[in-house]
């Protein structure tokens, strides 16, 4: 009976280390995803930016939603606009990556606006975002 346990202990261990294994590789295709992201915007560069998702990803803001690499694109050509007048900031405070979620937290500055606050989450899924949520505390300049 005690050989049995020991292969039980030793299957149970090997499927951990395999587990462990397969969520950290996770988190380093997710954490260079989000890298590759947040250059890209950091560069205003709207094809690298659009190669993060797919036709089916969504990014929800408070309030509304952009499904569709269409809409997507719509929301950057606006964020791109405001990041590109002389003066832009953007400083990421915290990033945390969790197997195929990544999180950061941040703040900016534009000719325009403060950006107190804001975060994002990003979920992985086939080497894209899936699914990505925006949400910011702002406060206009004039």
């Amino acid at each position: 009976m005690y050989k049995y346990y020991r292969v039980l202990l030793a299957a149970v261990a090997i499927a951990l280390v395999s587990f462990t294994s397969a969520i950290a590789d996770d988190a380093a295709k997710t954490k260079a995803i989000v890298d590759h992201h947040l250059a890209a915007f950091g560069a205003g560069d709207m094809k690298e930016v659009m190669a993060d998702y797919e036709e089916t990803s969504v990014i929800h803001v408070p309030g509304a939603e952009f499904r569709g690499k269409e809409a997507i694109q719509a929301l950057f050509a606006g964020l791109f606009a405001e990041f590109a007048k002389p003066g832009a900031s953007f400083n990421l405070t915290n990033m945390v990556i969790e197997g195929n979620v990544g999180y950061i937290v941040w703040n900016a500055e534009t000719a325009d606006n403060v950006y107190e606050l804001g975060t994002d989450t990003y979920v992985i899924v086939g080497g894209k975002i899936a699914v990505q949520t925006l949400a910011t505390k702002v406060m206009p300049k004039k």
